[in-house]
């Protein structure tokens, strides 16, 4: 599967602005820590784009109807484990094996929280955040309430990294594809 038949199979279940630019960060972000650790791009970007392909049109059944839509879209069981594996413990018992799958199991909430808070910042970026920052609104449990925080530190756990770090990382897997999401989600 590639990357181009891949947006065409999310677009097919995913029309909300939010959840493209969800999908599209994530994506981002999976590719810029496959660069960092040496492994497929494409390959880690295509599992972060389509990590959600179920959430927008079956909320009730997230990670639970995904491995249908993606065998009929022509994808393997490497992807549908590590797309379903982002669920564990949420909605399916799918646990994060590899070091790709914790990885998007760390950053899907996280990325999420720190949009959020880049949108209150003047610049509307994460160009300009600083861990310090991110931290801040982090602790503030009242703050992108819908981002879990005891998942982003399950899943610093898993890597065997300090949440800090994990934190500061996201950050900058975040800046690196900014422009790029944000030019894609303009031509939406």
């Amino acid at each position: 599967m590639d990357r181009k038949n891949a947006w065409e199979l999310l677009r097919k279940y995913n029309e909300d602005t939010f959840h493209l630019r969800h999908a599209l960060t994530v994506e981002g972000v999976m590719k810029y820590f496959a660069r960092e650790l040496g492994y497929d791009e494409e390959y880690w970007g295509i599992v972060g784009l389509m990590h959600d392909i179920d959430f927008e049109r079956y909320p009730n059944e997230h990670c639970i109807k995904a491995p249908e839509l993606l065998r009929n879209g022509g994808f393997g069981e490497d992807i549908v484990h590590a797309v379903c594996s982002h669920g564990y413990e949420l909605t399916v018992d799918v646990k994060p094996e590899h070091e790709m799958e914790k990885i998007l199991y760390a950053t899907d909430e996280l990325t999420g929280l720190i949009w959020a808070a880049a949108e209150m910042r003047p610049s509307k970026s994460t160009q300009d955040m600083e861990l310090k920052s991110l931290k801040k609104k982090y602790k503030s449990k009242n703050f992108a309430a819908g981002c879990s925080r005891e998942v982003i530190e399950r899943g610093a756990e898993m890597l065997g990294w300090e949440l800090n770090d994990l934190l500061w990382k996201t950050i900058l897997a975040m800046r690196s594809c900014e422009e790029e999401v944000n030019k894609a989600v303009s031509e939406l």
